[in-house]
């Protein structure tokens, strides 16, 4: 049993917050990284370490969320809410699982760079370094560099595939997570204060109703 309430709230409602944000920022980090090979290069060790907190935050969140199930009323649109939620996990360590090899083969020394090796070199030929600076930014658009890895081409294809089907899988079902809380914890809630507004809108009296003391108690009924 992880942790249950911080100072008298759900967790579950706090923890959800980290979630809906470190799984896409990790999802998008990592197209990004496969994609651009320089791009992984900046970032480093940070890649993994950051779908890694992405990973822990998971199991928290979904043990606060169990918690609180047994809490509440059982309804079709709860279970449905955690069942999304249990299947969030194994998009996350797919997540993990690609930033570790991405980050190991992108980032492992060579002593070749892009323009030095032959798919650099036709990318490069007839182009003319008159400045350092140019020289290092083409040098980091083509995604090498002195002692950066010449990552094959179809390695990286590879990478850009798969690191996008996981990165889109994980996004879709942590929106459908939160489509689904958010139904499981206002629908029903919300359309009793429109109905009674309707109705006091459309009573004899007009909307003068609604700022009566009886509007006001029904309305706070739904507070």
């Amino acid at each position: 049993m992880g942790i249950t309430t911080i100072n008298g709230v759900p967790a579950h409602v706090l923890f959800i917050h980290a979630v809906v944000v470190l799984v896409p920022l990790s999802s998008v980090c990592l197209v990004a990284c496969a994609l651009f090979p320089f791009v992984m290069r900046r970032f480093g060790v940070v890649l993994p370490l950051l779908t890694a907190v992405t990973l822990v935050s998971v199991p928290f969140t979904t043990s606060a969320g169990e918690w609180l199930e047994q809490r509440v009323a059982p309804t079709d649109l709860v279970n449905r809410h955690t069942g999304l939620g249990d299947e969030l996990l194994p998009w996350v360590v797919c997540l993990f699982v690609l930033s570790v090899p991405l980050w190991w083969i992108y980032s492992r020394p060579s002593g070749t760079s892009a323009v030095e090796s032959p798919v650099g070199a036709s990318r490069f030929r007839g182009a003319r370094f008159d400045t350092p600076r140019s020289n290092a930014l083409l040098l980091r658009l083509g995604g090498g560099g002195a002692g950066a890895a010449a990552v094959p081409t179809p390695v990286r294809v590879a990478a850009v595939v798969l690191t996008a089907v996981v990165a889109a899988g994980a996004i879709v079902q942590v929106y459908r997570i939160g489509d689904s809380g958010a139904k499981a914890a206002w629908q029903g809630r919300t359309m009793g204060v429109v109905d009674h507004r309707i109705a006091a809108t459309h009573s004899p009296a007009g909307p003068a109703d609604l700022r009566g003391p009886a509007a006001v108690g029904g309305l706070r009924s739904y507070g």
